[in-house]
């Protein structure tokens, strides 16, 4: 998954982007002021959400999303790129990894997408130009 910055009057310029590489943040800016807001918008505290499907049976009221997980990274960039003056755009990265797998339905989707990020950063990137040996 893709974050991409821009400032709220100039939606066509993106001027950061992060991206959750399974394990972490990977934030990519040219302006050190930009960086640095991105840098606080995942700070590794946890992100206060109201959402009932986050909740236990019976209860009421919001929940804490320690960092580290997929959907910590969702809700961190939805609830502080606004105190940072910037606005934001999700782009899922990931293709999928395998066609539709009825069996692998008892995975919950947030799980299951959290997978295969893992899956997709942990194959090795193919090297940008090939050089062969001369002989």
């Amino acid at each position: 998954m893709r974050a991409d910055f821009y400032r709220p009057d100039g939606p066509e310029k993106v001027v950061a982007t992060a991206s959750w590489s399974g394990s972490g943040v990977r934030i990519d800016a040219d302006d050190d002021e930009v960086r640095a807001a991105v840098h606080r918008i995942f700070r590794p505290t946890a992100v206060s959400v109201d959402d009932p499907a986050l909740r236990s049976f019976g209860t009421s009221g919001p929940t804490q999303l320690q960092p580290g997980s997929l959907r910590w990274f969702h809700e961190a960039v939805l609830s502080r790129a606004g105190e940072e003056g910037l606005a934001v755009r999700l782009v899922p990265e990931a293709g999928p990894t395998v066609g539709f797998d009825p069996a692998g339905l008892y995975r919950p989707f947030d799980e299951q997408w959290d997978r295969t990020l893992r899956e997709q950063s942990a194959k090795p990137e193919p090297p940008e130009e090939a050089v062969v040996p001369q002989r």
